[in-house]
């Protein structure tokens, strides 16, 4: 197996007393879509200032290509970094923004012209190459930020939530811009974000981060379907949670008793022991509604609380007689069968092995 790009080997970073990250050991492999995430303050950003080399880690070692890099200053490194803010300079053209770090190389102005104008006509903002920055809108200005980065041609491209200021139609836009891009170059993206449909739609790998420690790192599915623990399940969202105890073993499946009934779950890889806690999730997308009890099977007698319409998806919020809260996510043509309104009763079910146990954390 070939060498990864890049080594986190025990990294944290403190600041004063604070601990902002602490023992990160993870890989980044060459030519990946890499997706860090978690909730505000988790250390994602602090993680990426550390490779780009505006932070430099307390403990451990960060290697690029085997070479350890704690104290490069980050102009000699190859890793620029894509800003939320997008920091380009506003009394230059877009071209001018772009042909700045080639100036700073010293690479000559015909090369540099060239290079330019040759990234903005990739990023499809050619006929914009000599407007002022301030005239451009949201999207331009992030196709000239991108261009700025990649006619460097960089080894690792790092983005620090470049789409947060884009509205709902342009961030869609954007993901398929970045996508494309970086399945046509090759070049590794590290990209920091707290939205989940922005790491799942775009990265290879996913790191999920909190309270500045790796709390599962996997696919998109990996981390949808199989979350690690209960913080990943959470934050994650649309998942249903519930916690009993174990009631009976048997080779390949548990009974778990909690508040709303007995369910059965497959014991994956946990390991569980009889009277002791345990929890469980099912992903919304898979529980089912019927308006009959279930014959069989893990079922629950829920009242419907709100529904949620997203496009042609729609989430039901739902709460048991024991105040368990439950979500249902199905398409708007399904539900319509059904004539639902908030209050009506209905049962949810869901198959044994559309549950995953948790790790205790």
């Amino acid at each position: 197996m070939s060498e990864p790009l890049v080594v986190f080997d025990k990294v944290e970073k403190k600041f004063g007393s604070f601990v902002a990250v602490k023992q990160l050991d993870f890989e980044i492999r060459e030519g990946e879509f890499l997706a860090i995430m978690g909730p505000s303050g988790c250390g994602k950003t602090t993680t990426l200032r550390m490779l780009a080399g505006l932070e430099a880690p307390s403990v451990g070692e960060i290697r690029l290509q085997g070479q350890v890099m704690n104290n490069v200053a980050p102009h000699q490194r190859d890793t620029p970094l894509v800003w939320q803010s997008l920091a380009l300079f506003p009394f230059l053209t877009a071209r001018q923004n772009v042909e700045f770090g080639l100036k700073m190389r010293g690479v000559d102005a015909a090369e540099r012209k060239e290079r330019a104008l040759r990234w903005l006509d990739k990023m499809g903002i050619l006929e914009f190459a000599d407007r002022n920055i301030s005239t451009l809108s949201g999207g331009q200005k992030q196709r000239v930020a991108l261009a700025r980065s990649l006619v460097m041609e960089p080894q690792i491209l790092l983005l620090d939530e470049p789409l947060s200021a884009l509205d709902a139609h342009l961030v869609i836009r954007m993901q398929a811009v970045l996508t494309d891009l970086q399945r046509e170059l090759g070049i590794t993206f590290v990209y920091v974000t707290h939205s989940q449909s922005e790491a799942f739609a775009m990265a290879d790998r996913v790191i999920i981060m909190g309270k500045g420690e790796i709390a599962q790192i996997g696919t998109p599915k990996d981390i949808y379907r199989a979350p690690a623990n209960q913080f990943v399940a959470e934050f994650v969202g649309r998942n249903n949670i519930l916690s009993g105890r174990v009631a009976a073993l048997s080779a390949d499946s548990a009974r778990i008793t909690t508040p709303s009934g007995d369910f059965t779950v497959p014991t994956n890889d946990v390991s569980l022991t009889e009277g002791h806690n345990a929890s469980f999730v099912i992903s919304a997308d898979l529980v089912h509604i019927s308006l009959a009890e279930p014959e069989s099977g893990n079922r629950a007698f829920c009242r419907l609380i709100s529904e949620e319409f997203v496009g042609s998806m729609v989430t039901l919020f739902l709460e048991d007689r024991h105040g368990q809260e439950f979500k249902v996510q199905m398409q708007e043509r399904e539900l319509s069968r059904f004539d639902l309104h908030s209050g009506d009763e209905i049962w949810l079910s869901w198959d044994t092995a559309s549950a995953h146990v948790l790790n205790e954390t």
